[in-house]
């Protein structure tokens, strides 16, 4: 299993033109604004598009990269045991857009959705503060339903996954259409 290798925004940002570009993040993330050129394969279909990544590595390097680096750690890893050598960008999109690099938005896109990151703050508050308003109002036992997150929430800490995410990552707002998906991989085919 090889190692991914990182680049900074500036690195990146030079070589930018001769790098395919990969985002993993959800479409709606993707929306909201991206590197310029990237390509949009969510990390949950980072499997289903293995041959064409395989193809666009052997043409060149490959960078990915998600909204501040873990989720392309995590498709960097998964490409590495499949044998496909990437580079992931060192913070991530946040990082790019903080040095002031421009991003690139689809016209007439929807209305952006909120970051993964943000949708799994929100989603757990309100579990957290369900469980004890419940567990104050109905019975005690409501309180696990808060213990259940707070667990969690060290169990993603540790093992640098989050299962909330996972599952917040197939509702509709943040699914690729399989016609959205098909064209990208035809995009990533063809360059």
């Amino acid at each position: 299993m090889t190692t991914p290798t990182a680049l900074g925004t500036g690195e990146a940002r030079s070589r930018l033109h001769e790098l395919t570009v990969i985002d993993v993040r959800t479409p709606g993330e993707y929306a909201g604004g991206h590197l310029p050129g990237a390509l949009n394969i969510p990390l949950d279909q980072v499997r289903r598009a293995l041959p064409d990544i395989r193809h666009a590595a052997g043409r060149g390097d490959v960078l990915v990269v998600c909204a501040s680096g873990a989720r392309s750690e995590n498709a960097c890893r998964i490409l590495a045991e499949n044998g496909i050598e990437t580079i992931t960008l060192t913070g991530g999109t946040g990082a790019w857009a903080a040095d002031g690099h421009a991003l690139d938005r689809p016209q007439g896109a929807p209305r952006a959705v909120w970051g993964m990151e943000r949708q799994v703050r929100l989603t757990a508050g309100t579990v957290v503060l369900l469980g004890l308003l419940l567990g104050l109002v109905v019975h005690p036992a409501f309180q696990i339903l808060s213990a259940g997150i707070a667990a969690g929430l060290v169990f993603s800490a540790l093992t640098n996954t989050c299962g909330m995410a996972a599952i917040l990552s197939k509702l509709p707002h943040n699914r690729p259409r399989a016609a959205d998906l098909d064209r990208t991989l035809a995009e990533l085919r063809s360059r």
